[in-house]
């Protein structure tokens, strides 16, 4: 390496910081802790919550209402991500990764102990409304910090590779979670649900312990230090990227909406229509994100080698197609086939969307508005999809399983639109350009 590269930015870009393993692990660990408490609930609502909470005359409304509250949550992380957007790109990122990962943990225990609507009436799905609310709010808060602090302490040449590792918390909280709610399934008692909320006590523990630990972000210290921080981030990426937030909104739906179609809504359909038990469908579950955490990271690595955008033209393409076919073989009821399904949407098609969106997002936004760009169209998004399994719930009403299927193949268009509109950020160009600079030419 030449006397040019020994600078802080040419070394920024050849080996990234030296805390940049630490920081990709510390953040995948809060990622697994915030998706366990966000998705142990998706589980819940779809096994439990109808008959605790909201009890009636027809179980299918009860289903509707626990997935409705469940998309409350998301409703709410657009105001969590400009929250801690605005923090971010204002005070660091690290300090909003501890504040919410601590919200976070603290209302998902609450869950744990909360008292059914046959001990309290109204106030228990009002209680459990309020709860989630909150829990939207630290999610949205969340995924901008750990994405960027890991991006931003990456190699440049492996930014791909490093942004998946904390995505990799989405496969590993649902497969934590489904392992919890498996392990007790076996209880007659309302232990089978609550102990996997109150379990998430030792995950959170574990997560504020790592997290302390690692060192804010060079690039946002370098961006502080010159001076180049904006008084109102969320403010100027609306005036100035607007249009890149609603490209981040429609690549994001075509991952996360066919996402809740799998993990949330098909637990409750293979179940309700008594297509295979209720343990198959989470052993599929539990298959398939112990092979993602693997996946997520390769296909992050992929996108170094291969382009962001190429990797995500393919998942898009794969969603489409996958529509119809997933449900014609989840309807033959073969335990092995369910499984198959399970580790194609989302060993394959998910994660190849999920490992690349975390550098792919970070790239279309410049340092000092990036973290509140990224959480905004990544937020918005969740916004939407979250009521995905109430849509889909609603949608099998009328239509049967072909209205699901119609629902996972149009967010597989919209991400298709979403590629076609957004540039590539990790090209050719971009990589030369990296080169030149580490090589000090």
């Amino acid at each position: 390496m030449t006397a040019v590269a020994s600078t802080p930015t040419a070394r920024q870009a050849a080996e990234g910081s030296p805390d940049k393993l630490k920081v990709a692990i510390g953040s995948a660990v809060g990622t697994t802790v915030e998706n366990y408490d966000f998705l142990a609930y998706g589980t819940a609502a779809a096994l439990y919550f109808g008959p605790l909470f909201f009890p009636g005359d027809d179980p299918v409304v009860g289903v509707l209402l626990g997935f409705l509250t469940f998309g409350i949550g998301f409703a709410m992380r657009p105001l969590g991500g400009i929250i801690g957007g605005y923090l971010g790109d204002k005070y660091g990122r690290k300090p909003v990764l501890v504040g919410a990962l601590f919200v976070m943990g603290i209302s998902t225990v609450l869950i744990g102990f909360l008292p059914a609507y046959a001990q309290v009436g109204i106030f228990a799905p009002l209680l459990l409304t309020l709860i989630r609310i909150v829990q939207g709010l630290a999610f949205g808060a969340e995924w901008g910090g750990a994405i960027l602090m890991t991006f931003e302490h990456a190699p440049w040449k492996k930014r791909g590779k490093y942004s998946a590792i904390p995505q990799v918390g989405v496969p590993l909280g649902v497969f934590l979670a489904n392992i919890a709610f498996l392990a007790t399934a076996g209880l007659d008692n309302d232990w089978a649900w609550r102990l996997p909320f109150v379990f998430s006590a030792v995950l959170i523990f574990a997560g504020m312990i790592i997290r302390l630990k690692v060192s804010e972000s060079p690039e946002f210290e370098e961006t502080k230090a010159k001076g180049e921080l904006v008084k109102n981030p969320i403010l100027t990426v609306i005036k100035n990227d607007w249009r890149t937030v609603l490209r981040v909104i429609a690549l994001r739906l075509a991952e996360t909406g066919g996402f809740y179609v799998i993990v949330t809504y098909m637990i409750s359909y293979i179940t309700s229509n008594e297509i295979a038990s209720r343990e198959t469908a989470l052993t599929g579950l539990i298959i398939a994100t112990a092979i993602g955490v693997g996946t997520t990271i390769m296909w992050g690595a992929l996108s170094d080698r291969f382009g962001r955008r190429r990797m995500y033209l393919i998942g898009s393409i794969l969603t489409v197609l996958f529509g119809f076919p997933m449900f014609l073989l989840i309807n033959t009821g073969s335990p092995f086939l369910i499984v198959t399904v399970y580790i194609i949407g989302l060993a394959v098609i998910h994660d190849m969307l999920a490992g690349t969106q975390g550098a792919y997002f970070s790239e279309l936004f410049a340092t000092n508005t990036r973290t509140s760009g990224a959480s905004l169209g990544y937020q918005f998004s969740a916004a939407i999809s979250g009521f995905i399994p109430f849509i889909a719930t609603a949608a099998a009403i009328g239509m049967g399983w072909g209205g699901v299927a119609w629902i996972y193949v149009a967010v597989g268009v919209i991400g298709l639109i979403g590629v076609a509109v957004t540039r590539e950020t990790w090209g050719r160009k971009e990589r030369a350009e990296v080169d030149a600079l580490i090589a000090g030419s």
